[in-house]
């Protein structure tokens, strides 16, 4: 695919994901209401008319071949790079429908690992390392500063030690 096909095809669906935006923030008041002030959809619903706005004017210029992308035949993503945004977002997926089972605390070390090791090639030494300090460093900082807990799927009975040591 041209960058110029993939500039058209990103237009079209900003253009109708904009009109779909438009449609559903019409739910709410748009306008500006007596003593209150705009609507709850008015920001919505102008930004997405924008958005639209926008969207046909690269239609436009690609429909007359204005600008370097709307005349540009280069390739707009190598197979390569492709195969390797896939296994990155195929492995986010991963880590998120994991967050229900073995929560955030298991899950992401196992991205990590496979990112930093097997998608980066780094050592062990430096993949060990992020894959313990950092859900170690998120936990203190969610738990345990800001007092969020973050999902633990099964493992939940694992933190009841901390929990007494830290509340």
């Amino acid at each position: 695919m041209s960058v110029r096909t993939a500039e058209l095809l990103m237009a079209m669906m900003m253009g109708v994901f904009s009109i779909y935006l438009m449609f559903k923030s019409y739910e709410l008041p748009v306008g500006w209401i007596e003593g209150e002030g705009p609507g709850g959809g008015a920001w919505p619903f102008w930004l997405s008319l924008v958005m639209l706005l926008s969207c046909l004017g690269i239609i436009f210029n690609w429909i007359r071949k204005v600008g370097p992308i709307a005349t540009s035949d280069k390739v707009y993503v190598r197979a390569d790079v492709l195969t390797e945004v896939g296994a990155v977002a195929i492995s986010l997926i991963v880590t998120v429908a994991l967050f229900s089972i073995i929560g955030i605390y298991g899950s992401l070390p196992l991205f990590l690992i496979f990112y930093v090791r097997f998608l980066g090639g780094h050592s062990w030494m430096l993949t060990s390392a992020l894959a313990i300090i950092i859900p170690v460093s998120i936990f203190f900082f969610f738990e345990v500063t800001l007092k969020i807990i973050l999902p633990k799927g099964y493992t939940e009975p694992l933190f009841i030690p901390l929990y007494k040591m830290f509340f």
